[in-house]
């Protein structure tokens, strides 16, 4: 969640139910969104509880694959519109239908044979109503990566992967009020709903079988998917005195340990994923927040909307940067971090260390930006007056360190545990107060830092279907029926009586008394019969009600 915030305070295990607001006091971005966070935790345990783990509705359920064969080319698969739902989250596979233009001024014939739907030959195709494998808004999948296509030999698993991220105004325009002027930042983010159709291999599911038994695919993916969701590392937080905090007294109380002259939320990410030796991290003082638009990308040299609006926020040289893009974003994936190398402050650009990959930054559709970390190396400039720690970068990126202490900056402090597996993305949020000197984190009773999981990124996942050849696609979908139906005319107790009414009033006796006292042996009534039961008394009491309508 990179976004301007000042800490992130929804606790689950504390069940609250409700932010109410108090008159007269100070109003926090962290209250507000807590209550978004309850009403949207409380509507998504609802709807797992109801329907769950994953289903859809009955009518409408959505992504229904079907395989296309490329001949030719490469295969694809074709995602049927409609709503699932993955762990209570609403996934909507529903493609938009395009808008309608204006036409041209004399473009259109007096006929109609030009306009969309018409039966000119120059009528366009009618737009496409499905998502396919290389289609879907969020998959970004490129066929030139052999990694991006679908194995070549069957069966696979197609599986729904289901994710949230935060887009800000420097990825959708769309949302900056330009009415507030170009000097005034954005206001709020959004946080959307990330969906992505991918193949899974029947080997990575420990499958041999061709055709296996539906409970079979259905077990082995929750097993895998139970795997791939469950957090494999683990961090813990503290502030210590630093060295340099002699140097600047003044700023907070002698005694403080976070020496920081501003309340900021540390952010700590992994960068390349895998094991201790392999991963790596970056970390940044206000949540990944501090981004800058790209107006066009030559070689190094990069057009920027904007520097910077004050020393907090800009750019400076030995500055490390991510180059971002709506795909980068989607495909999860960690390319090396860039050093700013010289600006241009007239031209609002910067020369960067190298070109950034050839997937991001140069399709302007995709609202290219970059994204400023705060780790340095070798004790730049900024590093020497916060007491960052100098380390040497790989990829751009700090080594992750396990089982010791590692300093961030001001007296911020972080611990990875041991023996851990990272993934790229996952985050922990650390709050830091000028106030107390302290960041908050979980302690125990002789305040020992507590280890924690990651804060997200939180990956849910359902199964699709097995896709065993063109038209062998055994559905693993769920779906479910509307909980409402139709008002009877009376309550069930009401219609069993009328029934067994009907049914006594045709037989002239009840079902189970055909013999006893009051019949003979033929079974007929006798002179010591019985009256035929009386009728029940919905039935009585209704005939009543005519008579009396009628006598009146």
């Amino acid at each position: 969640m990179h976004a301007d915030l000042s800490r992130l305070t929804h606790r689950p295990e504390r069940h609250y139910s409700a932010v109410v607001a108090q008159q007269g006091r100070v109003q926090l971005d962290a209250d507000a969104n807590e209550q978004t966070a309850i009403q949207l935790f409380q509507a998504r345990t609802l709807a797992a509880d109801l329907i769950g783990e994953h289903g859809g509705p009955s009518g409408a359920t959505g992504f229904k694959i079907a395989l296309r064969g490329g001949g030719r080319d490469l295969d694809d698969l074709v995602i049927g519109g409609g709503r699932y739902y993955v762990d209570g989250i609403l996934c909507d596979a529903t493609r938009p239908r395009p808008g309608v233009p204006v036409p041209a001024h004399g473009a259109a014939d007096d006929d109609g044979k030009d306009e969309p739907g018409g039966d000119g030959a120059g009528a366009p195709a009618a737009p496409a109503t499905t998502w396919t494998y290389w289609e879907q808004p969020d998959g970004f999948r490129d066929p030139e990566r052999p990694g991006d296509r679908l194995p070549g030999a069957f069966p696979y698993l197609a599986y729904l992967k289901v994710w949230e991220r935060v887009v800000t105004a420097a990825e959708d325009p769309a949302l900056r009020e330009v009415a507030l002027g170009s000097a005034m930042p954005d206001t709020a983010a959004r946080t959307k709903v990330v969906w992505q159709v991918l193949p899974l291999p029947a080997a990575e599911l420990g499958i041999e079988d061709h055709t296996p038994p539906i409970k079979d695919i259905r077990k082995a993916f929750a097993d895998w998917a139970r795997k791939q969701a469950a957090p494999g590392s683990g961090l813990a937080a503290r502030s210590e005195r630093p060295d340099h905090a002699d140097d600047e007294p003044c700023l907070v109380a002698p005694d403080a340990r976070y020496r920081g002259p501003e309340n900021q939320l540390y952010r700590v990410e992994v960068h390349d994923g895998g094991g201790a030796k392999d991963a790596t991290f970056k970390w940044s003082r206000e949540n990944g927040s501090v981004t800058f638009p790209v107006d066009e990308l030559d070689g190094t040299w990069v057009a920027l909307a904007t520097l910077g609006g004050d020393d907090k926020l800009d750019l400076n040289v030995g500055d490390r940067v991510e180059f971002v893009d709506t795909a980068y974003a989607s495909r999860g994936e960690a390319a090396p971090l860039l050093r700013v190398e010289e600006l241009d402050l007239p031209g609002r650009r910067v020369r960067l260390s190298d070109e950034p990959g050839p997937g991001v930054g140069r399709r302007p559709e995709l609202h290219p930006f970059l994204r400023r970390w705060d780790h340095h190396e070798g004790g730049g400039r900024k590093a020497v007056k916060r007491g960052a720690r100098a380390e040497r970068l790989r990829h751009g990126a700090l080594p992750v360190e396990e089982g010791e202490w590692l300093p961030l900056e001001d007296g911020v402090e972080v611990y990875f545990a041991p023996r851990g597996t990272y993934r790229t993305g996952d985050y922990w949020l650390i709050p830091a107060r000028t106030a107390t000197g302290q960041v908050e984190w979980p302690a125990d009773a002789a305040r020992r830092p507590l280890l924690e999981p990651p804060s997200g990124i939180e990956v849910h996942f359902a199964p699709l279907a097995w896709v065993a050849g063109e038209q062998a696609e055994p559905d693993l979908r769920r779906a479910f029926r509307p909980l409402a139906a139709d008002i009877p005319a009376a309550d069930d107790d009401a219609l069993a009586a009328e029934a067994e009414a009907r049914a006594e009033e045709q037989a002239g006796y009840p079902a189970d008394e055909t013999s006893g006292a009051g019949y003979d042996a033929s079974g007929e009534a006798g002179e010591a019969a019985q009256p035929a039961p009386s009728r029940s008394q919905t039935t009585a009491a209704a005939e009543a009600a005519v008579d009396e309508g009628g006598a009146g």
